[in-house]
């Protein structure tokens, strides 16, 4: 059996992208224990070189995203530069308006105006980081939301949302965009201000063609079928982007594919089939993943490699023959035309791929040989590591 993928498959995966956040290279874990790592990043810039290393050996990560406070720093222009002498470009600007005491009661939604100001006020400044960096998306992950009924109006709450939304989206360059993000629940358990994607869509729907939704595959119930999701927004022209990782329970920001390699497969089919995989198609490619107990650069490029495989299968599909099956009415015939897929090892043809491109066909064993984690540890001694809230 050819080890080669078929030009057109081959020519889409040339092209593809998928963005990292600069937070999966800093201490991350959970409410027990954050552990650490040898040559942690103490600070933005080297966030981006632990970043650039990825896009390095795997060819398809060249922009990283970045979160405000956590990623401020006095010279955006400079942070900007420093990403493009080391081959990459910044992404997505995302806020945080889950780290601020003026917040436990919602942020966009407070009752409070004043709040309600500061938070709108946050996001002038993301959009001020995005002229100065050259990012075109501001992303938006709302925690806002109650715990008890009868805490405060749901229908209030929303109203005010849509206000503070407004005022954001009007405050956008003509070539940004705003891409709101949805998840069923946590921090608040009663209602999440945003909890689905079609309230994430009925707001964008309201403030125009350049907002669009934010589907993270760990912000769902068990058992959503998220295929379903994508080809909806796909079908509205208002999917903006994607936040991959992996849960087995609740948002668990795993590497993506980790729990269920199958389901990653299933979505993109459905992007490859709307044509949604093109460059231009507006469709953001993202990772956002919290390594506790492993190597962070190495994370990342493994599930850089676990979405370009599935990307791959979904290039694999036998179009014509699915078609045929599902205009006969042939459940079997069909559903096999996915699996055949699915089952292949594109791991060779993708190896083939990049030597083709001059990468070297083993990423994560490049990556290891490449003594950059030794060369990090000794040189970055002293000062605090970079985790949450840094």
């Amino acid at each position: 059996m050819s080890h080669s993928l078929p030009a057109p498959a081959a020519d889409a995966l040339r092209s593809q992208t998928i963005e990292i956040p600069s937070w999966a290279f800093g201490n991350a874990g959970t409410r027990f224990k954050v552990f650490t790592l040898p040559g942690g990043p103490r600070d933005p810039y080297e966030k981006i070189a632990d970043a650039a290393q990825v896009h390095r050996y795997t060819g398809i990560a060249p922009r990283v995203s970045l979160h405000i406070p956590w990623d401020r720093v006095e010279d955006y222009d400079d942070l900007a530069r420093h990403a493009a002498d080391l081959g990459v470009r910044i992404g997505a600007i995302n806020s945080n308006l889950f780290q601020d005491d003026d917040y436990r009661l919602g942020s966009l939604t407070h009752a409070d105006e004043r709040i309600r100001a500061k938070a709108i006020a946050h996001h002038l400044e993301c959009i001020d980081v995005m002229r100065a960096t050259g990012s075109q998306d501001l992303k938006i992950w709302l925690p806002d939301g109650t715990n008890y009924p009868g805490q405060d109006s749901i229908r209030a709450r929303q109203d005010r949302l849509a206000d503070s939304l407004a005022q954001i989206y009007a405050a956008l360059d003509a070539d940004q965009r705003l891409i709101l993000e949805y998840k069923f629940f946590e921090p608040y358990f009663y209602t999440m201000d945003i909890p689905d994607w079609g309230t994430s869509l009925l707001h964008c729907l309201a403030l125009g063609e350049r907002a669009l939704v934010v589907l993270d595959t760990g912000h769902h119930a068990p058992n959503t079928n998220i295929e379903f999701i994508v080809a909806q927004l796909l079908r509205q022209g208002r999917l903006g982007a994607f936040d991959f990782n992996s849960r087995f329970y609740a948002d668990d920001d795993l590497m993506v594919g980790a729990a269920d390699p199958f389901q990653l497969f299933r979505i993109m089919h459905e992007i490859v089939q709307a044509g949604a995989l093109s460059p231009d198609s507006g469709v953001s490619f993202m990772l956002d993943q919290c390594h506790n107990i492993e190597p962070k650069i190495q994370g990342q490029i493994r599930s850089v490699l676990n979405v370009q495989e599935a990307t791959a299968k979904a290039l694999l599909v036998d179009v014509d023959a699915l078609t045929a099956a599902q205009r006969a009415g042939q459940v079997l015939e069909a559903n096999q035309a996915l699996m055949d897929a699915y089952h292949t090892d594109v791991r060779p043809m993708l190896a083939e791929l990049r030597a083709d491109q001059g990468l070297d066909p083993d990423p994560i064993a490049a990556f290891k040989a490449s003594g950059y984690v030794d060369q990090v540890a000794q040189a970055r001694v002293g000062g605090a590591q970079a985790g949450w809230g840094a």
